[in-house]
């Protein structure tokens, strides 16, 4: 499976894509839609689905381009269903003073379930990680992983945002994330990738883990 990061937008967040047998799976579109379907049409691979880490207004800016141009459907957590339309809840109406505009799409988003999943090839575990928002959720495939804003290099995410949680964060983090193989890729929503074991030998925030 090949693995595409693509730092889009303002806040340089990270849109993944996952192409293989000749499907894509679009992770966390949050910008620049353009940039997104000229790197499909290189693939020459066909979009399966878009799947959303959590609803922040900074991982989802180019859903609704995406979503019609392909006319696929995108999923998130049943928690943030109705945050892609509302921009107080995806944080869109904080930061308007970065020249953001209110994001509110007309998409009816899909619902993950945690556990096991299957689209088309590609196969890989949901795993529900709240704390930098109530409905984060990280995708775990076999040597990789995709944590949204959970986890970071040297870092974690933050909780000021909209109904953040520092603790269930730090435990989303314990449970979820640090219990994989020592070996396994850490892709966070924004940087660089990591893993497992330079984090839990590495990272401030998680001295005692």
């Amino acid at each position: 499976m090949q693995r595409i990061k693509m730092p889009l937008g303002v806040i340089q967040t990270n849109c993944y894509l996952l192409n293989n047998e000749d499907q894509v799976l679009i992770i966390d579109p949050g910008a620049e839609s353009n940039k997104i379907i000229n790197k499909i049409t290189e693939l020459n691979s066909k979009p399966v689905a878009i799947l959303l880490t959590h609803a922040h207004f900074d991982h989802i800016g180019a859903v609704e381009e995406i979503c019609n141009h392909y006319q696929i459907d995108v999923f998130v957590s049943e928690i943030e269903k109705y945050w892609l339309s509302d921009p107080v809840k995806n944080g869109s109406e904080k930061f308007k003073a970065f020249n953001i505009p209110p994001i509110s799409t007309g998409v009816k988003p899909k619902i993950l379930q945690k556990g096991k999943m299957k689209m088309k090839s590609f196969e890989f575990e949901v795993r529900h990680t709240p704390g930098h928002s109530p409905g984060s959720m990280s995708f775990i495939f076999e040597d990789f992983a995709i944590v949204g804003d959970t986890l970071f290099k040297d870092s974690i995410g933050r909780t000021d945002l909209y109904e953040g949680n520092h603790q269930q964060l730090i435990n989303s983090i314990n449970e979820s994330l640090l219990s994989l193989d020592e070996s396994m890729v850490i892709c966070p929503g924004h940087g660089d990738e990591t893993t497992v074991q330079r984090e839990m030998d590495l990272n401030p925030f998680l001295n005692g883990f």
